[in-house]
């Protein structure tokens, strides 16, 4: 998204507020899916055409391709090989795929939201802040399946398909409702790559803020994907010595 559409978007969203959850859970996806179902109704009525859920692309791609049947024939609806990586289900569940059969939202979906345009991919993931606590920096994604877009990407010499881009919504409890007090927008692919902190111990899941992410990154999209894997690779031999250390040295004596 341009500067002019989120600030759009933003303007739009400051001082929107979502029922407090019945639950009373004021973190993770109970707080976050009503702030993320504002930005997709926001997008949707500005943009009918393009703006989608995962599912939503995916049912809709294949209901437009009737004759087109089985995992490997709708791969091939895909002209990009990394897009259809990130966006496509499991080979069963894509064989299985009917009219009848349909794909429902999966709370692990790479894109909460997915604008397409001209072949053009925009994945869209909306994170929730509760301002009036210091919280840990969220999961944004898995740190291994980035490594393998990377690769992808590299493999296939295709940098410019598709752009993976956030915006967090910062919220304070107000009486009963969740208010929106500010947003903030970020590009993954701006982000400095050796600065991405991966969380092992989290399903290696890669964590910020998204109003923290640095967005200083100019060089190539080939570049950042070179610089990623280089960080990715040296993050994981030290986890391998350290669990080497741990979990091996102090019992092979034993053995």
């Amino acid at each position: 998204m341009n500067s002019e559409q989120v600030l759009q978007l933003t303007n739009k969203l400051i001082n929107q507020s979502v029922p407090k959850p019945i639950s009373g859970t004021l973190s993770g996806h109970a707080a976050g899916e009503p702030f993320e179902k504002l930005v997709y109704q926001y997008l949707k009525q500005q943009h009918p055409n393009n703006i989608f859920k995962q599912f939503e692309y995916l049912n809709d791609l294949y209901r437009k391709n009737p004759t087109v049947i089985g995992h490997k024939a709708r791969a091939n609806l895909f002209q990009s090989p990394t897009v259809l990586f990130l966006l496509s289900r499991g080979k069963s569940a894509t064989d299985k795929w009917s009219e009848e059969n349909l794909f429902e939202e999966k709370q692990n979906d790479t894109a909460d939201i997915l604008r397409v345009i001209n072949g053009f991919y925009e994945l869209i993931d909306v994170k929730t802040r509760n301002i009036n606590k210091n919280a840990q920096q969220p999961n944004i994604i898995s740190a291994y399946k980035l490594a393998q877009v990377c690769a992808k990407m590299l493999d296939n010499n295709e940098f410019y398909t598709f752009e993976i881009n956030y915006f967090e919504i910062d919220w304070k409890l107000e009486g009963d409702q969740l208010v929106c007090k500010s947003i903030h927008y970020a590009e993954l692919f701006r982000s400095q790559p050796n600065t991405l902190y991966i969380n092992w111990a989290a399903a290696m899941q890669i964590q910020f803020h998204v109003c923290d992410l640095d967005q200083s990154f100019s060089l190539s999209r080939q570049e950042w994907a070179k610089q990623y894997l280089k960080h990715f690779v040296l993050q994981a031999k030290q986890r391998a010595e350290i669990m080497v250390e741990k979990f091996v040295k102090p019992f092979e004596p034993y053995l």
